[in-house]
This record gives structure tokens, sequence and C-alpha cells, in this order.
């Protein structure tokens, strides 16, 4: 560990970046949670604790981060034109373009809680322990949300134990592996 704890916040950036495009699938509005959040942690960096887990410590404040966002959104006008769809980014075709709609679709339809735990857990490699750390829950909450979470994408997308999915990227084979290999 650095002396500065200030020099280790570089160091999460990307893992940071990742969860922030999983709880807000747009790259844009994932940079701007990113930056808010390391601009948090900067000025309130004699609140973390030396030789605790930075990375879970910066995790929470982005959570928190987007979720203060996710309520000022609530009282937004929709995009009913679709101007702000329009610039979402767009896998780029492949094999595996179905199978991954087919998954997008899924895991839109798991609670928030379970997409987070998925998210930490199998993109994320966190530990089960980080995880439960990070969303403030009991290690059996995150065990129990991601167990919930497998089962709900499985039978959303009609998979059987022996069927895979065909994912093409690892993230999205992570998240519905049944065995992390943070665990």
């Amino acid at each position: 560990m650095t002396s500065d704890p200030r020099e280790e916040l570089v160091e999460h950036i990307p893992a940071m970046r990742a969860f922030a495009m999983s709880l807000t699938r747009n790259a844009a509005l994932a940079d701007d949670m990113v930056q808010d959040a390391l601009v948090k942690a900067w000025t309130n960096i004699e609140r973390f604790e030396a030789g605790t887990n930075m990375r879970a410590w910066l995790f929470t404040i982005l959570r928190n981060t987007y979720y203060s966002h996710f309520r000022k959104r609530r009282r937004e006008v929709e995009d009913g034109d679709g101007a702000l769809a329009a610039n979402l980014a767009q896998k780029p075709d492949h094999d595996g373009r179905l199978q991954m709609r087919d998954f997008n679709t899924a895991f839109a339809q798991l609670n928030e809680e379970q997409q987070e735990a998925l998210v930490l857990v199998g993109a994320g490699g966190f530990s089960y322990e980080e995880a439960a750390e990070t969303c403030g829950v009991a290690v059996g909450t995150i065990k129990s949300r991601v167990n919930r979470a497998r089962a709900r994408l499985a039978e959303l997308m009609g998979l059987d134990d022996d069927d895979g999915l065909g994912a093409t990227d690892a993230v999205t084979s992570a998240i519905v592996a049944d065995n992390p290999s943070a665990a």
C-alpha cells in the first residue's frame, strides 16, 4: 500500500468504470459517475481508514453517486422521442449478438439488488465478503442475491444446467458463472 491513499485511487479507475457501465449502460454517464465519485473520494480522503479496502470504499462512493443520480432522474422527463436512446453505445455485430441481447433483456428484468450483486461478484471479481461490505449487507444476503439472480437469469433465458449461454465476452460469462473466481 502506498503512503498517500490518493496515489492508490488511479489503480481502481478501470474497475470503477466497468461497475459504472453496468449500472448506467451509458459510457458518457458512466464516465461522469466515475469522475464524480473520484472527486468525492479525493475531497474526503481523510475519511478513508488506512489499511482498509480502498476498492470497496470507492465502489461504495460510486454506488451512492449512482443512486443519487437515479433519484434525481426519476423526476426528469422520459426520453419519449428516443433522442437519448439513439446515442447509446451498441455492441458491434458478432456471432453472440443475439445471446447478448437475450442476456441484456433478462438481466434488465432482475431487481437492482440482484443486478448489483451479480455485477460485483461476477463481473467485478469481488469476493462475497467484499461485495457484502460494499452493499452494506450480510455475506449470506449477497450469496442469496447472486444465487437467486443466476437462477432467474437461467429461467428467463430458458437455460438448463447443461445449456451454455454462448457468451462471447468475459464479463457476461463471469456474471452467469456458477462458481465466481472470487468466492
